[in-house]
C-alpha cells in the first residue's frame, strides 16, 4: 500500500483566513474555542490528522472555503489551565475537498482527495540551489522591512531547500489568495516561480495594493 492510500479520506478542517501550512513544516497552534478544542479531542482519539484550510470570507456566518489545503499531525500535545490546548502539527500532505459532510459535529468535516499532491509525502528532491533563491531574499529581506516584519535569516537559510521555500510562502506577507496560489503549486519549483511572480508585484511604490492574477 502506498503511504498516500494510508491517509485517511474524511478529516476535520480548520478554516483560516490568510494562512497556510505546507508538508513537512511545523506550526504551533493555539486552540480556544469549543468547536476546535472538540476538533482537536477527536483528533487525538483517532489519527491525529487535522486540515488546514483558508477561508475565502472570514465574514461570512459558515465561511467559504478554497478547495485546497494541507492537512497535518498533531505532535505535541499541552492542555493549558485556562482550557485552552497548545498544539504542534507537522504538515502531511495537500488534500482538495470533494464535498463537506454533514455531521452533528460542533466543526466542520470535509470528504477530500490527496491523489493530485502524492509527490508531498516522498522523498526525491527537485533540482533548486540554494543560489537560485538569492534574488527572492534580497526582494523578501526589502518587503519584511518595510512592513516591519521581523525574521531570523541566519536559522531560516539553515533549513532544506523545500523547507526555506516552504517557510517564505507562509510568514510572507502576502494576501489569502496569493498564499493560496503558492500552496496549490505543482512542486516546488513552480512555487519559487509563483513566490518571484508575486513579489514582483510588491517591489512598486503600491506595495501591498496588487494581486498576481
Amino acid at each position: 500500500m502506498k503511504k498516500i492510500d494510508k491517509l485517511p479520506s474524511n478529516i476535520p478542517v480548520f478554516p483560516l483566513s490568510n494562512f497556510i501550512i505546507f508538508p513537512k513544516t511545523t506550526v504551533p497552534l493555539n486552540i480556544f474555542e469549543p468547536r476546535y478544542l472538540q476538533m482537536v479531542d477527536n483528533a487525538m482519539k483517532s489519527n491525529k490528522i487535522i486540515g488546514m484550510i483558508q477561508s475565502k470570507n472570514s465574514d461570512q456566518v459558515i465561511p467559504t472555503l478554497y478547495d485546497v489545503g494541507c492537512a497535518g499531525k498533531i505532535t505535541s500535545f499541552n492542555e493549558i489551565e485556562d482550557g485552552r490546548y497548545l498544539i504542534v502539527l507537522v504538515g502531511i500532505s495537500r488534500f482538495k475537498i470533494l464535498e463537506e459532510l454533514n455531521t452533528d459535529k460542533l466543526y466542520r468535516e470535509c470528504k477530500v482527495s490527496f491523489d493530485k499532491f502524492s509527490n508531498d509525502i516522498n522523498n526525491e528532491k527537485e533540482d533548486i540551489k540554494f543560489s537560485d533563491l538569492k534574488l527572492i531574499f534580497k526582494d523578501l529581506k526589502s518587503l519584511f522591512n518595510k512592513q516591519e516584519y521581523i525574521i531570523n535569516w541566519k536559522e531560516l537559510e539553515k533549513q532544506s531547500l523545500d523547507q526555506t521555500i516552504n517557510t517564505l510562502s507562509m510568514v510572507s506577507p502576502f494576501s489569502s489568495k496569493e498564499k493560496q496560489i503558492l500552496l496549490e503549486a505543482v512542486n516546488l519549483n513552480e512555487r519559487k516561480l509563483k513566490l518571484e511572480e508575486i513579489l514582483k508585484t510588491y517591489i512598486s511604490d503600491n506595495i501591498g495594493n496588487q494581486t498576481l492574477q
